[in-house]
């Protein structure tokens, strides 16, 4: 393997991960696993450079005096562009609106049946034709005021007949398609960011200094992360699970819960890749 020059931790501020050493199909990845005063535990792992998941995070923000924000079709558009040359796996409708999947094998013949079916076969199979050039892929929306419209009496409503057109975009590209909901955006504020405990003070203090006016480094964010800050939010994700998990719909598959995805994750974790490629 090739060696790198990456660094993980600088003046407590630590990477999400870092690559050490490459080769032609892998990555030898690093990360901060544990730590006591007196030591770091460091996890090192191999990665295939071809994934088997991916996800991605589509927020736009709203400007004042606009009802939604102004890049919200761009985003869509970006997302659609990616879930669609990811994945071998492909979403078409027939004459009747009902969505299909459709996937091609080397030689050019292919499957074609009702789109969470045809999905499940994949993850359940062990055909590397099939499984070669798959990718299940996760998108996350936030911010209701650019995906959904209100319902008559003004509330917000996950009614498929009230999505904004970009969010339909989304969600007839994407495999899966989760939305973060206002309350648990919320909830994660104010109890971190806005009224924590004691324990957790100290994420509010790195979260304003590194947006302070006249900050000197940003230490707060999702590639950059100080190595205090981040022990606090994993202790609180492991800590309010279940509660997190309640923090997401699913628009897409509509008949699936977050336990179906977790479960398919794993089954694609535990495939023997290197035999099926």
């Amino acid at each position: 393997m090739e060696k790198t020059g990456a660094s993980l931790l600088s003046n407590d501020v630590l990477r999400n991960a870092c690559i050490i050493a490459k080769s032609l199909d892998t990555n030898l990845l690093c990360s901060i696993q544990s730590e006591t005063e007196e030591v770091l535990y460091l996890h090192i792992y191999e990665q295939h450079k071809k994934p088997y998941a991916m996800l991605e995070c589509k927020r736009v923000g709203v400007e004042e005096g606009m009802s939604k924000g102004p890049q919200t079709i761009e985003k869509a558009k970006q997302g659609a562009y990616v879930a669609r040359v990811a994945s071998a796996l492909q979403k078409v409708r027939n004459q009747e609106g009902e969505m299909q999947g459709i996937i091609y094998r080397s030689d050019g013949t292919y499957l074609l049946k009702p789109f969470v079916e045809l999905m499940e076969d994949i993850i359940n199979s062990t055909d590397g034709e099939l499984l070669r050039k798959f990718i299940l892929t996760v998108g996350i929306v936030s911010n209701h005021g650019n995906w959904i419209k209100r319902d008559g009496n003004g509330e917000l409503s996950f009614s498929e007949e009230l999505f904004q057109k970009e969010l339909m975009v989304l969600a007839n590209s994407y495999d899966w398609l989760l939305f973060l909901t206002d309350q648990g955006l919320s909830q994660f504020i104010e109890q971190l960011l806005f009224n924590p405990n004691d324990e957790n003070i100290f994420l509010k203090e790195t979260f304003l200094a590194s947006y302070a006016e006249k900050k000197t480094k940003n230490e707060f964010t999702k590639v950059q992360m100080n190595i205090q800050a981040d022990a606090l939010l994993l202790k609180y994700f492991k800590d309010n699970i279940n509660t997190i998990e309640g923090w997401f719909n699913v628009i897409s598959p509509s008949t699936k819960t977050l336990v179906n995805l977790q479960e398919e994750l794993e089954l694609l974790k535990n495939k023997n890749w290197i035999e099926l490629y």
